[in-house]
């Protein structure tokens, strides 16, 4: 196409309101993640946030999952949680607005480079090795691909998308590209899908602005929400 606006005016058109649009969107967004990304909230997870929780089943919600990195490596701390409390059990809904994330997210299958912050007895674990040599390529275990259900959501879109609810809520460096009216609509949200007594994990240059929100600060970016009267 010759010019922008024509670009503008074909991306508008029905015709290139679906994929064209989806190309875009997965062109514009960041998709930076790592496993196991900012360690300290994964060691507070496992350290304070489930014990104290004390429910036999946990749900987690890793919103803005990119690749997928989160939500496995969310996967693996609450599996070995599993490993210590007989009975316990837990399932992972991770979303993210990038159709091109998402499917690699549900492939399962990274690089052992990628792996590289996982540590190894978890590899040994969580990760399956390929059978061919050659392909210095993992993928996820598979009692952990059952645990964790991949959608295709727009955070802020009007109505919501989906409404979870969630006792653990991982939202990290998605509000920092956002203006500060979305940012709110956006919190609001995330307190909605908190559970009771809740866990709320941001980025480490996010904070809880503009309003009083139900929820006391634990640990950096850590907020957990205030148990109903």
């Amino acid at each position: 196409l010759p010019t922008l606006r024509d670009y503008c005016d074909r991306l508008l058109s029905q015709p290139g309101a679906g994929a064209e649009r989806q190309h875009l969107i997965d062109a514009l967004t960041t998709n930076k993640t790592d496993f196991f990304r900012e360690v300290h909230h994964f060691e507070f997870l496992a350290a304070r946030a489930l014990p104290e929780l004390r429910s036999r089943f946990v749900r987690a919600w890793s919103a803005g999952c990119s690749t997928g990195e989160e939500p496995w490596s969310l996967a693996m701390v609450l599996a070995e949680h599993a490993g210590r409390e007989p009975g316990f059990d837990f399932s992972i809904l991770a979303s993210d607005v990038s159709g091109r994330v998402l499917r690699k997210a549900a492939a399962a299958t990274y690089t052992l480079e990628e792996v590289e912050p996982v540590a190894e007895e978890r590899r040994r674990k969580f990760l399956l090795r390929s059978r061919d040599r050659t392909k210095a390529l993992v993928r996820i275990a598979p009692e952990l691909r059952r645990k964790v259900e991949f959608v295709q959501a727009n955070l802020v879109a009007e109505p919501a998308q989906i409404a979870p609810r969630a006792g653990i809520v991982f939202c990290r460096n998605v509000m920092i590209y956002f203006d500060q009216a979305t940012r709110q609509r956006l919190l609001a949200r995330l307190v909605a899908a908190l559970e009771p007594g809740g866990y709320l994990f941001l980025g480490h240059s996010e904070a809880l602005l503009g309003r009083e929100w139900p929820l006391d600060p634990v640990g950096p970016t850590i907020y957990r929400r205030r148990a109903e009267p």
